[in-house]
């Protein structure tokens, strides 16, 4: 695939514009580390929320849904859209938390919930193995994704050099201008992906390939356009090739466990991560959850349908393309019908995505770094100055490692992903109760990452259970470990529990013992219309989501039956908080 300097002129224009932002933000986020890692509190909802959609988009990412929509078609991607019920329970019941608890990162919280050594200890080690750990290999995952890209769209570059200029420019404005520039590149950059990805979309759908066989319609079978999975009720595996099947209990494990009961880096059960980071830096509770809300619905219901229609026409104008290829039908597509222009805007769209995921994690390990261990246990007392110019070391130095482990370690691990889903089974059970149940203490949030591994462990070496049936065993096991653990050590000190509660209001049964010593606390109320609000945002989003792909595919009635009923539900939401005078989020 050759460029055009048009092309090129396209991919300059948009690095040029990214080196821009950083510098005119530069001066902003070196005022101190609350400007560096939180914006200082004052973004809007809409760019809160348009940040945490860019970081999720990935340069991977629209190749992900291609292999899932060629090998099931459009069912394939429940093994995502699943997760929809644990994202809206973020929106109603932790975006507002997460803002009124005035932290600078989540792992922060650890400290405001638990007290004593080992709430120290798991400050720490959490600091170091997100922060620095994890985090290069998802960094370093995002490189080598971006680095097979450059390799099939532009042989003619070296890629290792490619990936080091763009990890280098990015790691230059994400430690210039902190949040502040992650944050409006990030508006920019998912701009130009979505802009990018819906052309590319346009044109794949009205080549000369597809319109020669009757449009997507017909040149491929009726299965690949449902929405829904095939629920049976014998063993069967995920049909390669063929209509997404799940067993009755893959199907519960999917839709009733795994979305509340695994950590997965981006989507952990109650937020956290750089999630949680978007909330707190927004400018009241009310901002943080429009943007929460707001993610969720550009997440599920407007971003995948570009990549969705890209992945069926990739079927119709590849079908020979072997199993393990299926995603690079993607860039196949690309390659095919975008004229000179476009692939530059394309490829630009792609180094969008690519960097918007990236600056959002150096940025976010920086600050466990920066502020949950270097600032915690080393400098406790040193002044900002010295802390925002740490911040800067600290995000060339992630920088840096997950070029190496991009380069020097990750072909060795390639089983990393599956591993991690299975060995976080259970830990959402705490990371959510740990917000409203007064007893549980850090030895059970210690418990809740410790238990999974063994749980795993006996899975794999004595019996033949796979993922994600395996999710029974090892949420059950860890949360029984977790129960154990949490009522045989000592509950936190009444006084310690005051201060958390009296600064989160948190409220609700579950905290009882601790507010009937604070009657003049005014606690958050109406847990139940919380519940109601969660339910019909999840009506919110699948209704958004499949009426926006049925009138894509032309059925407009049953389509716009769908959006309205989405409507309706949006319509409740909102009045529901109007008619409580929004006193909860202001």
């Amino acid at each position: 695939m050759s460029l055009s300097i048009l092309d090129f002129s396209v991919i300059a224009a948009y690095l040029l514009i990214t080196l821009f932002i950083g510098i005119r933000y530069s001066s902003l986020a070196s005022q101190n580390t609350s400007e560096f890692f939180l914006s200082g509190r004052k973004q809007p909802w809409w760019l809160a929320g348009t940040g945490m959609v860019a970081t999720t988009f990935a340069a991977d990412t629209p190749l992900a849904v291609t292999g899932l929509v060629a090998k099931n078609g459009i069912a394939g991607n429940w093994v995502w859209w699943s997760f929809v019920f644990g994202g809206m329970l973020t929106v109603f019941f932790f975006a507002r938390l997460w803002r009124r608890a005035q932290i600078l990162t989540d792992l922060e919280f650890i400290e405001l919930r638990y007290s004593g050594k080992p709430a120290e200890f798991l400050r720490g080690f959490k600091a170091v193995y997100f922060g620095l750990f994890l985090n290069v290999i998802i960094v370093g995952w995002v490189n080598l994704a971006m680095l097979k890209i450059i390799t099939i769209m532009l042989p003619e570059l070296n890629p290792a050099l490619a990936i080091v200029f763009c990890v280098g420019l990015t790691a230059l404005y994400s430690g210039l201008a902190g949040l502040w520039g992650v944050t409006m590149t990030d508006l920019i950059q998912f701009t130009v992906s979505m802009v990018g990805c819906v052309i590319l979309a346009i044109f794949a759908v009205q080549s000369p390939v597809i319109q020669n066989q009757g449009g997507l319609s017909e040149a491929l079978p009726e299965w690949m356009f449902h929405f829904l999975p095939e629920v049976t009720d014998r063993t069967a595996e995920s049909s390669l090739g063929g209509a997404f099947q799940l067993t009755v209990y893959s199907f519960i494990a999917f839709v009733g466990i795994q979305w509340w009961a695994s950590w997965y880096p981006g989507s952990e059960p109650g937020g956290g991560g750089y999630i949680a980071q978007r909330m707190m830096s927004a400018k009241d509770e009310k901002h943080s959850l429009f943007a929460t809300l707001w993610f969720i619905v550009a997440h599920y219901c407007i971003r995948p349908w570009p990549w969705i229609i890209v992945g069926l026409v990739s079927v119709a104008m590849f079908p020979n393309l072997p199993l393990a290829e299926k995603e690079d039908g993607f860039i196949h597509v690309m390659q095919t019908v975008l004229p000179d222009g476009l692939r530059g805007l394309l490829l630009a769209a792609f180094l969008a995505a690519y960097m918007s995921t990236l600056s959002t994690h150096l940025n976010w390990g920086t600050s466990y770094l920066l502020n949950d261990f270097y600032k915690r246990f080393f400098k406790p007392d040193a002044d900002e100055r010295h802390f925002v110019s740490a911040s800067k070391i600290f995000t060339v130095l992630i920088a840096v490692i997950s070029l190496l482990v991009t380069f020097f370690v990750l072909d060795t691990i390639t089983g990393a992903w599956a591993f991690l889903l299975e060995c976080g089974a259970g830990a959402g059970f705490v990371l959510i109760l740990r917000w409203f149940w007064w007893r549980l203490n850090a030895w059970s949030e210690i418990t809740s990452m410790v238990a999974p591994f063994v749980a795993y462990s006996l899975i794999y070496f004595y019996t033949d259970i796979k993922f994600p049936e395996s999710l029974f065993f090892i949420v059950g096991f860890t949360i029984v470990c977790t129960l154990a653990v949490t009522f045989l050590t000592k509950p936190e000190s009444m006084a310690h529990l005051k201060t958390f509660y009296q600064k989160t209001r948190v409220g609700g049964l579950l905290w009882k013992k601790v507010s009937d010593e604070l009657p003049e606390v005014q606690s958050d109320s109406g847990f139940s219309r919380l519940f109601l609000d969660w339910m019909l945002g999840i009506v919110l989003v699948y209704t958004f989501l499949f009426g926006v792909g049925k009138i894509i595919f032309g059925e407009l009635l049953l389509g716009a039956t769908l959006l309205f009923v989405g409507i309706l539900s949006g319509a409740f939401i909102y009045f529901d908080f109007e008619k409580r005078g929004w006193t909860e989020l202001d």
